[in-house]
């Protein structure tokens, strides 16, 4: 009886590559307190690996390539990539590894929370991501494709990203706050 349930749970295991050409990583902070200034990430890269019988079994690995950062403004991405923000030439990647899965998603449109570990400049601190199971279906070539979308706030002082100018008015030139949000595809794996 016990290998039959040990087959049942090994049965509802698998395994997703994140597919970068369809996953977004995006960011947004106030400048000047007053305008919202949007960027995102191109170099995505990890696996999801879904325990479908047991969804508090599932697990996610994300890295990232700091220096694919884009705001659309050359001059600032620049200044991101330097030691004043992601000094990516120290700190290449951004990762993000779960800990733990709180809820299920079992059909769409179920909401789910993400906990683990995200590590930015070096620095690794435990974040939540509240997630939606956005759905799951056949692609034309005959893969099978899953998504979700995710967002968080993060403080980003807790990773060492400091630099600031303060404004005359009061105020700072960027906001401490860091929105994240996540909109994710995957591949089935064969």
């Amino acid at each position: 009886m016990s290998n039959t349930a040990g087959a049942a749970v090994e049965a509802g295991k698998s395994v997703w590559q994140i597919d970068p050409a369809h996953t977004n990583v995006e960011f947004s902070t106030k400048h000047m307190m007053i305008t919202t200034v949007r960027g995102r990430f191109s170099g995505v890269s990890g696996k999801i690996e879904l325990d479908e019988t047991n969804p508090e079994r599932s697990s996610v690995e994300v890295e990232i390539d700091a220096a694919t950062i884009d705001t659309g403004v050359a001059e600032r991405d620049a200044h991101l990539r330097s030691a004043d923000f992601f000094d990516v030439e120290k700190y290449p990647k951004i990762t993000f590894r779960s800990k733990r899965i709180e809820g299920s998603y079992a059909s769409e449109g179920d909401r789910f929370k993400v906990v683990g570990d995200l590590t930015i400049r070096g620095v690794t601190r435990e974040v939540a991501l509240d997630a939606v199971f956005e759905g799951r279906g056949k692609d034309p070539w005959g893969g099978e494709r899953i998504g979700f979308s995710a967002s968080t706030r993060i403080d980003r002082r807790d990773f060492g990203l400091t630099w600031n100018q303060a404004l005359e008015t009061g105020g700072v030139l960027v906001s401490h706050e860091v929105r994240i949000s996540l909109e994710v595809q995957a591949v089935k794996a064969a």
